[in-house]
């Protein structure tokens, strides 16, 4: 399920938060699906309980997942979910600062485009109808 790299630069919270997200993806885990308890998942890590409580409490703000007390922490329903449009900006400015970095070492356009097509193919997915984008975008 969760893979953390140690090595990696980027912080634990943030790639468990991938992590989760790809699995949803993936299908490995679905709706409903009850995730281990903060404690339990640290343990499995070999991570400090804080950081996955961080990663948890960004994805239930996130509405990926929610937390019922007494019960765990589970899979939110997608059909429940709005389009977030204050994130999508924010991964609009993101995706802008990649552009000019790459523009910056000297990336083409096409090499650029061929990089998000193999991302999009190794999550499995393609770009379907109901995610294109609007004219607002």
């Amino acid at each position: 399920m969760v893979a953390i790299d140690k090595s990696s630069s980027k912080p634990y919270y943030e790639q468990l938060m991938l992590s989760i997200k790809a699995d949803i993806f993936h299908g490995i885990l679905r709706p409903g699906d009850r995730l281990p308890s903060v404690r339990e998942l640290a343990k499995e890590l070999l991570m400090n309980p804080n950081t996955v409580s961080k990663a948890y409490k960004i994805l239930e703000n996130e509405q990926v997942l929610v937390t019922i007390r007494g019960k765990g922490t589970f899979v939110k329903k997608e059909e429940d979910l709005p389009r977030d449009e204050l994130r999508i900006r924010h991964l609009k400015e993101q995706l802008s600062a990649l552009v000019v970095e790459a523009a910056h070492l000297r990336v083409s356009q096409e090499e650029l485009m061929k990089w998000l097509a193999e991302n999009f193919s190794e999550l499995g997915g393609s770009q379907d109808e109901s995610q294109q984008p609007t004219k607002n975008d």
